[in-house]
C-alpha cells in the first residue's frame, strides 16, 4: 500500500521517562476517515504516544508523517497547523468562561483589539448542528454536565477545521447514554472524512465504533487487527497478555451487623431550591456490597459527600456503627474506619505533586508508625509501607514510591487510592466509580478486591454507573433518581431493562 493511503504515520516511536520506557519502537498508522482504536491497559503508552502526535511531548526516537511526509511537531500548536486535535482525558478548559469563550480560546478574530464573536458564534452553531452536538454557546463550564464540557473540546477541534481528530479515553467520565450519543457523534465524524484516533480500553465501545484497532502492551506494539474479525475475548488478550474473566466470581453475601444506617437524610441543592438529596434511608450491613445505582446527576455525588463529610448535611441523620456521626469531621469518621474512593480521583483522591508514598498516608500521616514524637516524618518507615501496598496492589510506576503522582497513568493512580483506602482496614467502604477510566485487567483486579473485602466482613457502598457492575457486583440495588431513592432490587432477580427504568424514572416504589 501506498504511504499517501496514510493520513498519519507514527513509525518506530520510542519515548523514555525516568525509569520507564513509556513507548518501545511504536508504530501506528491511521488510515483517511477511519475511526481507529487504539487499545492498552493502563500504563501501556496509550496517553503518551498520542502525546507525542499532538506535540506535547517530544520522542527521542522514531518519525511521524502526515499524508506520506515527515512532518516535526514540536508543539500543540504545531499539531493544529497540520489539522490535529485531541480531547485530552483530564479537560483543559478554563471553567469560569463561556462555552464559546473556551472554543475561540487562542484563535480569536479581533478588531481594533475587540473580540469579534459574531462569525465565531454562527460558526459554533453551525457546526453544532451539523454534528449533533448541542451545546449551548453561552453556557459558563463550570455550570454544564461533564458530557456537555466534551462536547465543547470536540467542537474546540473542529472550530479549528482539525482533520485528525484524538480522543484520549473520552468515554471515562460519561453516562452510558452520553456514551452512545458520543459514539454516535464519531461515526457521524468520520463518515465526512475525519480521521479518528480513539484510545480506550472499553471493548464494548471498540466493538461499536472502530473500523481497526492497534493493541499496546507495557510500551510496546502488539499489532494492529481489523475488529470485525475479532471477538472481545481475543482483543482482551492481546491487550493483557491473558484470559480475563468478564464474569464477577463470588458466593452469596452473608450480611451480619448493621454498619451504616441513613435516616430521612437531605442535602441542599447548590443550583436552585430543589434538596439535590432529599429524604434518603437506607442502610448496609457488614458483609454486603449495596449499590447505589442511577444516571449521574441524580444526587449520587452530593449523597457521598454527606455521608463522608465533604458536604454538610441539611436534615436527618447518618449513625455508623451504631453512632451518630451526622456533624462529626471527616478524621474522625476516617479514624472509626471509614474508606473512601472518590468518583474523581484528581481533585479528591490525590495531592498530584506529592509522591506516591506521600500520597499513600494521607489520612494517617500523623500515626506514630508514621510521625515521631517531635513530629518529623518517619521516612524510612513510610517508604516501607508504601512499597508493600506497590508491590501487593500492583501499582506500576516509573520510579515506586518517589514517582510524582501526576506522571502515573489514570488507571494506576486509581489502584493507588484503592490500595490506600484498603490498607485501612475500614469497616465500611464507600466506592465511588471505582473503575472509571481503567481497563479490563484492572476492572477485573478492583471488582475481586471488593468481593474480598465484602467477604471479610466489611460493609461495601458501591456507587456506579456502568450497569454491568452494578448488576454483576452489587448484593442489593438501590436506584436513586432526582435525589431520592425510587427503588431497591435484587440483582438475582431483577434485569437490565427493569433498573433502566428505574433509573429514568419511569417506574418508581416505596422504599422503606
Amino acid at each position: 500500500m501506498n504511504n499517501t493511503a496514510y493520513a498519519i504515520e507514527m513509525l518506530n516511536i520510542t519515548k523514555r521517562f525516568p525509569g520507564i520506557v513509556a513507548n518501545d519502537n511504536v508504530t501506528l498508522q491511521l488510515k483517511h476517515g477511519e475511526i481507529h482504536a487504539l487499545l492498552g491497559e493502563n500504563g501501556a503508552g496509550k496517553s503518551t504516544l498520542m502525546s507525542v502526535l499532538f506535540g506535547m511531548y517530544a520522542a527521542e526516537e522514531g518519525v511521524i508523517k502526515k499524508d506520506g511526509k515527515v512532518v516535526k511537531i514540536n508543539s500543540p500548536n504545531d499539531a493544529n497547523d497540520l489539522g490535529i486535535g485531541m480531547v485530552h482525558q483530564h479537560f483543559k478548559m478554563v471553567e469560569c468562561f463561556s462555552v464559546l469563550d473556551n472554543i475561540i480560546l487562542g484563535v480569536e478574530d479581533t478588531k481594533l483589539g475587540f473580540l469579534q464573536k459574531k462569525k465565531a458564534r454562527e460558526k459554533v452553531q453551525a457546526l453544532s448542528e451539523r454534528y449533533g452536538l448541542h451545546v449551548d454557546p453561552d453556557a459558563i463550564i463550570e455550570d454544564i454536565t461533564v458530557g456537555m464540557q466534551q462536547r465543547t473540546e470536540i467542537l474546540k477541534m473542529l472550530y479549528r477545521d482539525n482533520e485528525i481528530l484524538i480522543f484520549d479515553e473520552p468515554t471515562a467520565v460519561l453516562t452510558p447514554q452520553e456514551i452512545e450519543e458520543l459514539l454516535q457523534i464519531m461515526k457521524n465524524l468520520a463518515a465526512e472524512g475525519k480521521s479518528v484516533l480513539f484510545i480506550t480500553h472499553k471493548l464494548n465501545e471498540i466493538m461499536a465504533v472502530a473500523d481497526r484497532c492497534s493493541i499496546l502492551r507495557k510500551g510496546k506494539y502488539v499489532g494492529t487487527v481489523e475488529v470485525k474479525d475479532c471477538t472481545r475475548e481475543q482483543l482482551s488478550r492481546m491487550m493483557v497478555g491473558r484470559d480475563v474473566e468478564f464474569a464477577v466470581q463470588k458466593e452469596p453475601a452473608n450480611p451480619a451487623d448493621e454498619v451504616l444506617r441513613v435516616k430521612d437524610l437531605c442535602l441542599a441543592s447548590k443550583r436552585g431550591k430543589r434538596n439535590s438529596v432529599n429524604n434518603v434511608s437506607f442502610s448496609v450491613r457488614a458483609g454486603e456490597i449495596v449499590c447505589i445505582a442511577g444516571i449521574d446527576g441524580n444526587g449520587q455525588s452530593e449523597l457521598v459527600c454527606g455521608l463522608t463529610g465533604l458536604e454538610p448535611i441539611s436534615s436527618g441523620s447518618v449513625h455508623f456503627s451504631g453512632i451518630d456521626i451526622t456533624r462529626a469531621p471527616i478524621r474522625k469518621r476516617s479514624l472509626m474506619g471509614m474508606s473512601h474512593i472518590p468518583e474523581d480521583r484528581h481533585k479528591h483522591g490525590l495531592v498530584l505533586d506529592y509522591t506516591l508514598e506521600d500520597n499513600m498516608i494521607l489520612q494517617r500521616y500523623f500515626k506514630p508508625e508514621f510521625t515521631n514524637k517531635c513530629g518529623f516524618l518517619r521516612r524510612k518507615n513510610i517508604r516501607g509501607y508504601a512499597t508493600r501496598l506497590i508491590e501487593k496492589f500492583d501499582v506500576r510506576s516509573g520510579q515506586g514510591p518517589v514517582t510524582l503522582a501526576r506522571s502515573m497513568s489514570g488507571g494506576n493512580q486509581q489502584r493507588a487510592i484503592i490500595a490506600r483506602e484498603i490498607a485501612c482496614d475500614p469497616k465500611l467502604l464507600i466506592a465511588v466509580q471505582p473503575t472509571r477510566g481503567v481497563d479490563v485487567g484492572a476492572i477485573e483486579y478492583i471488582h475481586k478486591q471488593l468481593v474480598a473485602e465484602r467477604d471479610a466482613g466489611k460493609a461495601i457502598l458501591l456507587v456506579s454507573l456502568e450497569l454491568d457492575e452494578v448488576m454483576s457486583v452489587s448484593d442489593r440495588i438501590l436506584v436513586m433518581y432526582e435525589g431520592e431513592i425510587v427503588g431497591e432490587l435484587d440483582p438475582k432477580t431483577t434485569t437490565v431493562q427493569e433498573l433502566g427504568l428505574y433509573m429514568a424514572g419511569a417506574k418508581k416504589e416505596v422504599v422503606q
